[in-house]
């Protein structure tokens, strides 16, 4: 996996090019020098962090032929006051949809992203405490 973060020279503004030739632009808050035109890097840190455990629970449900048709998780983070301003706190609320789930499922589905599979939130896991809870939203 690779990247290239580059400076566009316009305030705090970045542009990244991924390894599958994606496009991420970062930017700062204004009292930092940015013009808070995109996502601040950190914020980007946990929304892979979603995305690479939503990515789990939806394919691990849906191995286990579970009539799933929708998940969403949102994250709350708290950060260290001084530098480096590490994530502390990580809470994931997982709401995930379909038809007569089984709550067991959902919550071994969560427990293996967490335990096994989330490379993000396993990394993570290194400074922050990480707690999770889930609902089940039937369609």
């Amino acid at each position: 996996m690779e990247c290239k973060v580059k400076w566009t020279g316009d305030g705090m503004s970045f542009l990244a090019e991924t390894g599958s030739k994606h496009a991420v632009v970062m930017d700062g808050a204004p009292e930092a020098g940015g013009r808070n035109l995109a996502p601040r890097p950190m914020e980007l840190l946990l929304v892979g962090t979603g995305g690479c455990t939503a990515f789990d629970v939806v394919m691990i449900l849906n191995k286990g032929r579970h009539a799933i048709s929708g998940c969403e998780v949102s994250l709350q983070a708290e950060r260290a006051e001084a530098e480096p301003k590490v994530f502390t706190r990580i809470h994931f609320h997982f709401r995930v949809s379909g038809k007569r789930l089984n709550p067991d499922a959902v919550a071994r589905a969560i427990e293996l992203s967490k335990d096994k599979y989330c490379s993000a939130s396993i990394m993570l896991g290194k400074t922050a405490a990480i707690t999770h809870d889930f609902e089940i939203v039937e369609d």
